[in-house]
């Protein structure tokens, strides 16, 4: 019987609250392609990180409590897109490292929550 163990099967959903919903909710949809009339959001199957990180680290601003990160695809176009759409993001090379963890890309939505763009390495 499937499930009867009980276990979690990857992540539902991401909550957190905005100034202006429905304006963050267009952002992200004209933006980065999230649904924008149904909630729900069926999505390419991939890996998924978990991980909590020290409370005084710099990965991301101190300030903020957490970090969104994305998988994608075509990190150079997406990126290239949204520089058109007036959206810096911000590229190092400390962050793809020697790519064994993929590439990576930052940009911050209109209420300041940061974003990780990942393109995990091909397999």
């Amino acid at each position: 019987m499937t499930g009867a163990k009980g276990r979690v099967t990857g992540i539902g959903g991401l909550f957190f609250r905005a100034k202006d919903p429905k304006a963050l909710k267009a952002w992200y949809a004209e933006h980065l392609g999230f649904p924008t009339e149904e909630p729900v959001w069926m999505q390419d199957a991939g890996p998924t990180v978990f991980e909590p990180f020290a409370f005084k680290s710099d990965y991301f601003p101190l300030e903020k409590q957490h970090m969104l990160n994305l998988r994608v695809e075509g990190l150079d176009a997406l990126v290239a897109r949204l520089g058109k759409a007036g959206i810096p993001a911000e590229r190092r090379a400390d962050w793809d490292g020697d790519g064994s963890y993929g590439r990576f890309a930052r940009i911050i939505d209109p209420e300041g929550n940061h974003i990780e763009l990942w393109e995990p390495p091909k397999a």
